[in-house]
Order: structure tokens, then sequence, then C-alpha cells
């Protein structure tokens, strides 16, 4: 019998589909990827496609993205239960509370947010671009949703600009523990810290670089250091380990793990793949509402 490996590629030929997986997943999944990066990049291999099919190997706000920038093409993922928590941390009342009060703001919205947020929010940005997205904004207020933490890492970067935040974060980097990081700094005195800007303000100051997820796996590999010390989830050991087999990567004791990114298995791949259940649907007037921020967002960060 044919391992499940072959058994997805051999379906994945067949029924002309293109897997995407976010860094996050388990690396068994990352493995039999077509594509596989942090949401930007999957982002912009959803929007270039020809594949009938897109198997988003993510969470939900991922896959919904992807149906958004391709209406006619079916987007599936492999547990439909794999969702982000701080997608849901903003509401279109908070929204228009700031709209109703700020004349020229500018809604940003975080990839990382419901296709109902997207409609209401002018553009859409990632962890990797959303410094050259803002650069293109003129107003002077910006409502950033729906994370603090990325959101306030930006706002210093732009003195010129007020920035209003919503209570909204990704509990894997928002809890992270300072002191768990001095101590591996302790452990480790000569490793650099590589943290993502999702991370707590008091976490973020004690690393020696922020970026996005690729920024990090770029980091690593350029720097001329032996040992880092990882501040992101533990998915993207994975693809730390096979770019740098001779350099070591540390991770807080508290393993900081996404449990819906961890819902995708090769078992659930193999199976969406050949009964095409629960397939991700948006409505076509919801889709070109929150289709404009995302190719705004394209256009800008590109």
């Amino acid at each position: 019998m044919s391992s499940i490996v072959d058994q997805i590629l051999r379906e994945k030929e067949k029924q002309d589909a293109v897997i995407l997986a976010h860094l996050y997943v388990d690396g068994e999944v990352q493995e039999i990827a077509d594509f596989c990066g942090d949401s930007y990049y999957l982002s912009q291999m959803a929007q270039k496609t020809d594949a009938k099919v897109i198997i988003f190997c993510g969470v939900e706000f991922m896959a919904e993205s992807a149906k958004i920038l391709n209406p006619e093409k079916l987007v599936l993922m492999p547990d439909r239960a794999a969702d982000c928590p701080m997608a849901h941390m903003a509401t279109v009342e908070q929204v228009q509370e700031f709209r109703d009060k700020y004349d020229d703001l500018a809604v940003v919205c975080y990839i990382n947010s419901t296709t109902e947020l997207k409609t209401v929010s002018d553009v859409c940005v990632t962890s990797s671009n959303a410094k050259k997205v803002i650069s293109n904004i003129p107003n002077k207020h910006i409502l950033f949703i729906p994370d603090q933490n990325l959101g306030g890492f930006l706002a210093p970067q732009f003195p010129d600009k007020e920035f209003h935040f919503v209570d909204g974060y990704c509990h894997v980097h928002h809890f992270m523990d300072p002191e768990q990081v001095k101590t591996l700094k302790a452990e480790h005195p000569d490793a650099k810290v590589a943290c993502h800007p999702e991370c707590n303000p008091e976490v973020r100051a004690l690393a020696d670089y922020i970026g996005s997820t690729t920024g990090i796996l770029k980091y690593a590999a350029d720097t001329d250091a032996e040992e880092f010390i990882i501040l992101t989830e533990i998915g993207v050991a994975h693809r730390l380990r096979l770019d740098n087999p001779d350099k070591q990567f540390f991770f807080p004791e508290t393993r900081p793990v996404c449990p819906n990114m961890k819902k995708v298995s090769l078992e659930k791949v193999l199976r969406v793949l050949k009964d095409h259940k629960d397939p991700i649907e948006v409505a076509p007037e919801t889709a070109e509402r929150a289709k404009k921020c995302l190719l705004k967002m394209h256009q800008w960060g590109g």
C-alpha cells in the first residue's frame, strides 16, 4: 500500500490542485506543500495560481482570503475548525465608532482578521509588508486592527501619525514570558534573539531582530551566528533547521504552539482532497467589498 504522501501527490495531480501551507503547521505537512510561507507569501501564491483547486493548510481567514481572490476556484481546508482567535478580536461596530470620531481615519486591517472586518477596512497588511503599506497612507489617524502588538511595534516608525488600537492579540505571542527569554539569553549568551512583532512589548525589548516569519528565516540564514533564540510559533523550527543544519535554535520553555495550526494533518489533507467536504464560501457581495483592501495591500506592499 502506497504511503499517504504518495496518495496525496497522486490525488493532487489528478485534480489539478495546489497545496499552500503556512509555516506554523507541522513539518510533515509543510513538506508536501507546493508553496510554504507566511501569510503574505501565501496570499500572493493564491492570487497567482492557475490550479483549479486550492488546499489551504492554515487557518480560516487565510482560506477565506484565497477564496476572495479566486472566486471561481474550489478552496478547501483540511480542518474547517482551524480558526484564529485574534481574527475575531475587533468588530464592525468598533470600526464605525472610530470613523465617527476621526474624519481622516484610515482603517488598516491585519490579514489575521475576519472577512467581515476586511469589508469595512481601507487596506489589509501582513507583518511582512505593513510598514511599506502604511507609508502609502496619507491619513494622520490610523486604526490598526486587530493586533495591538504589531500596531504598537509599527506606531513609533510613523511619528507623524496617530495610531489607535483595540484589545486584540495573538495568544501564542502575546503571552510569551519575558523571564523565560531572559533565562534563555543567560544560558546562551552568544545567541541572537529573533522575535515576531506580535509578541508583547516586554519580549520585543529583548530582541536583536524583530520581523515577520519570513523575516526571521532570512535573519537566521544571513546572520553570522551559530545560535538563535526564536520567539515565534514553534512550526518555524522545521524550516529553520532545514535551511541551517549547522546552527542551533532555541525556543522558550513554554512552547509557543498554535493549537489551530496543529489541527492540520496529512490524513486530513488526503481526506479533503478526496471528499471536497465543506468548501470555503464567501457571499459575492461580501467578497467584492473585502477584495478591495486585499488588492490594495498587493498594490502598495508588493
